[in-house]
C-alpha cells in the first residue's frame, strides 16, 4: 500500500498547546520499540529502503518503507509477526527481518536490485528508537461532505523518544515531531488540518525519517548532506499534458528545496544547506514565473513569499561564505584576517527563522498538496506541454535579449560558483579601495534571466527531442552555464569587495580584501561580456 503522511517538527515553545490538541479522550497512548535493520555499508539506506521490526503495543510489525514521490507519498509494507518466535528470536539475541514475505507484492520492486538470500545474511541491527507516541484520528464532520459516502479520516501522532544506537547506548538522539497521515478519503482534508495545525503551532515541514535521522546517528552526523538539483528526477515525457508537466517542474524543485530547509529547522548552519536551497527557490520562482498559464491551481500568493524567504537568507549567506570560505583562502595569500562574527551575530534574521515562519512552510504545504493533485480535472488536461514550451522559450529568450540591450552589462546577487581561482595578486594596490564597480539592480536582473532561461531550458529539455533539437539543447544548455559562471563569480566579487570596503571603516584588516577584488573585477568585465555575447548571438535551439 501506499503511505501518504506529512512530518513536522514540534518547536519547545509550543508543544504544551500542541498536547493539549493530540491528547484528548479518544487518543490513544503506545510505546513503540522499533529495531532497524541495514547492511554494514547501508545498502538499504542509500536505495532510499527502510527496514524495520517494531513493537505496537502488544504486536511485533514489520515494516518495509521505500519509493514514493519523494516527499509525502511512500510506498509501505506491514506484516504481523508471531510474537512468541519474536520473543524466542529476543531470548537468543537474534531477532532478523525476515525478507521471503515480500516476494510476490507491491514493495518487490524496490528490492529487485538485491539477492535477497544475500541480502538477508548481511543485515545488522544498527539502531533502535524507543518512542512514545500519542495518536489522535481526526474525521470530517460528514455533514460538511458533499458526498456522506466518502469517510475523509487522518491519523494525528505525536511522536516523543529516542533514537539510540545499536552499538553504544550512549549515542543518542531525541525525537520530538508529529505527523498527519492520510487514512481514508481526499488528499484536501489531509493538507487542510496539517495547514491549520502547522499555523497554530509553528510547525515546520521535515522530510528527514527516523531511518535517515538513525543512519545519520551511526556515521556521527547531525544532518545529511545538501541536495543540489536532480534532473534524473524530472517525470517528463512527450505525452505529459500541461497541467502534469508544471506540476512535475514544480515537484523536481521541491525535491530540493524540502531536504534542504529540513535541515536547517533541525539546526543546521551548513553553507551548502543554505545555497542549495536559494538555487531552490530560485529555480521554482523561474517555473511558476514561465509556466504560470499550465495550471489554474497556481496560487499568485506563492511567488512574493517565495522571493522575500529568498532575500532573507542571501545576507547571511554571504557574510557566512566570506567568513568560512573567502578569507581562509586570502589569508593563504598573506591577508591578516577579517573577522566576520559580529557581523553574522548581528543579523535580524537567520536562515531558521527565514523558513521557519508560518508563512513560507504553508506555501510549502500548498506546493506539495499542487504537486500531487489530480492534472486531468484541468482545463488543459487535454492539450500536450510540448504544444507550448516552444511558445515558453522564446518569450524567456527574447526578454534576455531585451534586457541586455537595455542594460548592456549584467551582474547577480545570488551566486552558484563561488571559487577564489585565477587570482592574481600582482598589481594590486592595497590602499587603493575605492571601486566604482556598477553593482545596481537593473544589472542584476540580466543574470537573472540567464538563468531563468537556463532553468526553464532543463525543464523543458525531456520535451525536445525531435531529430537534431536534443544535441542543439544541449549545447545551448552547456553555452548558458559557459556564460553565468563568469557573470556570477563577477558580481560575486563585487558584492565581497563592497562587503570588506564597508568593513574597512571598522576594520583595517578588511583594506586588503577590498583592494583585492576591485583590482581582479578590473580584468573581469571584458570576459563576462564575451560570455554573454555568446549567447546573444547564438541561433534557436528548438
Amino acid at each position: 500500500m501506499q503511505e501518504i503522511e506529512l512530518k513536522f517538527l514540534v518547536p519547545e515553545s509550543r508543544l504544551k498547546g500542541l498536547m493539549r490538541q493530540a491528547q484528548v479522550k479518544s487518543s490513544q497512548l503506545t510505546q513503540l520499540a522499533a529495531h532497524y535493520y541495514d547492511t554494514p555499508d547501508q545498502q538499504l539506506a542509500k536505495a532510499g529502503i527502510g527496514l524495520r521490526i517494531r513493537k505496537e503495543g502488544e504486536s511485533w510489525v514489520q515494516t518495509i518503507k521505500a519509493g514514493g514521490d519523494g516527499i509525502a507519498a511512500r510506498l509501505e509494507h506491514n506484516a504481523v509477526l508471531d510474537n512468541e518466535q519474536v520473543q524466542a528470536m529476543l531470548d537468543a539475541n537474534s531477532l532478523m527481518p525476515d525478507l521471503t514475505i515480500y516476494k510476490d507484492t507491491p514493495i518487490a520492486p524496490a528490492l529487485s536490485e538485491f539477492k535477497l538470500k544475500k541480502l538477508a545474511k548481511t543485515l545488522t541491527r544498527l539502531y533502535v528508537t524507543d518512542v512514545q507516541r500519542t495518536t489522535r484520528l481526526l474525521v470530517e464532520d460528514s455533514s460538511d461532505q458533499i458526498d456522506n459516502q466518502v469517510n475523509n479520516s487522518i491519523e494525528i501522532a505525536y511522536d516523543y523518544g529516542e533514537i539510540i544506537h545499536g552499538n553504544d547506548d550512549a549515542q543518542r538522539e531525541v525525537i520530538r515531531e508529529i505527523e498527519f497521515e492520510l487514512i481514508s478519503g481526499d488528499l484536501d482534508f489531509l493538507f487542510m488540518t496539517a495547514k491549520n495545525w502547522c499555523q497554530r503551532y509553528k510547525l515546520c515541514l521535515s522530510t528527514v525519517t527516523k531511518a535517515e535521522r538513525g543512519g545519520l546517528l551511526i556515521n556521527g552526523q547531525n544532518h545529511s548532506p545538501a541536495v543540489s538539483a536532480d534532473l534524473s528526477q524530472l517525470n517528463i515525457n512527450k505525452k505529459i499534458s500541461i497541467p502534469a508537466f508544471v506540476r512535475a517542474a514544480v515537484h523536481n524543485c521541491l525535491l530540493q528545496i524540502l531536504p534542504n530547509s529540513s535541515a536547517i529547522v533541525a539546526g543546521s548552519t551548513d553553507s551548502d544547506h543554505i545555497l542549495q536551497l536559494q538555487i531552490g527557490i530560485r529555480r521554482l520562482l523561474a517555473a511558476l514565473n514561465a509556466f504560470a498559464s499550465f495550471s489554474d491551481e497556481i496560487n499568485p500568493d506563492w511567488q512574493p513569499i517565495l522571493k522575500q524567504t529568498a532575500t532573507l537568507i542571501d545576507d547571511y549567506q554571504e557574510l557566512d561564505y566570506l567568513a568560512n570560505h573567502i578569507d581562509p583562502k586570502l589569508q593563504k595569500y598573506g591577508a591578516p584576517e577579517t573577522n566576520w562574527t559580529m557581523d553574522i551575530d548581528a543579523l535580524k534574521t537567520k536562515p531558521i527563522d527565514a523558513i521557519s515562519v508560518p508563512d513560507f512552510q504553508l506555501t510549502l504545504l500548498e506546493l506539495i498538496a499542487f504537486t500531487m493533485s489530480d492534472p486531468t480535472l484541468e482545463p488543459q488536461s487535454n492539450k500536450l506541454a510540448t504544444d507550448k514550451i516552444v511558445k515558453v522559450l522564446s518569450k524567456q529568450y527574447k526578454k534576455l535579449l531585451h534586457t541586455d540591450e537595455e542594460l548592456g552589462e549584467g551582474n547577480n546577487v545570488e551566486s552558484e560558483s563561488m571559487d577564489l581561482e585565477d587570482i592574481d595578486l600582482e598589481d594590486v594596490d592595497l590602499e587603493s579601495t575605492n571601486s566604482n564597480l556598477d553593482t545596481d539592480d537593473q544589472a542584476d536582473f540580466e543574470l537573472h534571466q540567464l538563468k531563468d532561461l537556463r532553468y526553464i531550458t532543463e525543464f523543458c529539455a525531456p520535451l525536445l527531442s525531435k531529430k537534431g533539437s536534443k544535441k542543439r539543447t544541449e549545447r545551448q544548455l552547456k553555452c548558458l552555464l559557459k556564460a553565468q559562471k563568469p557573470l556570477e563569480k563577477y558580481h560575486s566579487y563585487a558584492q565581497y569587495q563592497q562587503r570588506y570596503q564597508l568593513k574597512s571603516a571598522v576594520d583595517n584588516n578588511a583594506l586588503y580584501g577590498a583592494g583585492w577584488f576591485a583590482a581582479v573585477l578590473k580584468n573581469d568585465t571584458k570576459h563576462s561580456d564575451k560570455c554573454l555575447a555568446k549567447v546573444r548571438d547564438r541561433s534557436i535551439f528548438w
